[in-house]
């Protein structure tokens, strides 16, 4: 068994990237703090080939070196916007008939292993900020809020591994073959 190299994995440049299939996924960053889990949530869309992602409030955009460091290039790949209020963002996403679901843990809120995903969906996940999680004005907005299970003593993830597992789930339910 041996490693492949760069040349050997057969990777798109981002001009192929911009033109290819992508997931009917949008990821909208709620209030991100971190400009290290905002390049990382890039790296995890552009891996994914997801369509889009909306950075909304007080979350960073590129260009800008920090996001750079963890996206490693993928804030050029993958197509964002910025919105100043989440709502502005949700209520266009609805408009163009996409689903909203926050990853949030509410008294409503359905276990990520229970999501049904279909082909044909339009998804648009909303994810929160480090501390207070997803804003109350998007929950409200919400189709659904999807948490994800965790069974040992900690109840949140990191927001950018949370994206990762939920980005995972949806591409993996919705069988995207590109």
């Amino acid at each position: 068994m041996k490693k492949l190299s760069m040349d050997e994995l057969g990777r798109m440049s981002v001009d192929e990237f911009k033109v290819a299939d992508k997931l009917p996924l949008v990821v909208v960053l709620d209030n991100i703090r971190s400009l290290n889990n905002i390049g990382s949530v890039f790296r995890t869309a552009d891996a994914f080939r997801v369509c889009k992602m909306m950075l909304c409030g007080i979350t960073a955009t590129p260009p800008h070196r920090d996001i750079h460091k963890t996206a490693l290039g993928a804030e050029n790949s993958v197509d964002w916007e910025y919105y100043e209020k989440v709502e502005d963002c949700i209520h266009v996403l609805q408009c163009d008939g996409y689903k909203i679901y926050s990853i949030e843990q509410t008294d409503e809120s359905i276990l990520l292993t229970d999501l049904e995903v279909s082909n044909n969906d339009k998804v648009a996940v909303v994810v929160g900020n480090e501390v207070d999680g997803v804003s109350d004005e998007a929950i409200a907005l919400s189709d659904i809020c999807v948490e994800i299970p965790q069974y040992g003593t900690k109840h949140s993830l990191n927001v950018s591994i949370a994206t990762g597992i939920v980005i995972w789930d949806i591409f993996s339910k919705m069988n995207h073959k590109f």
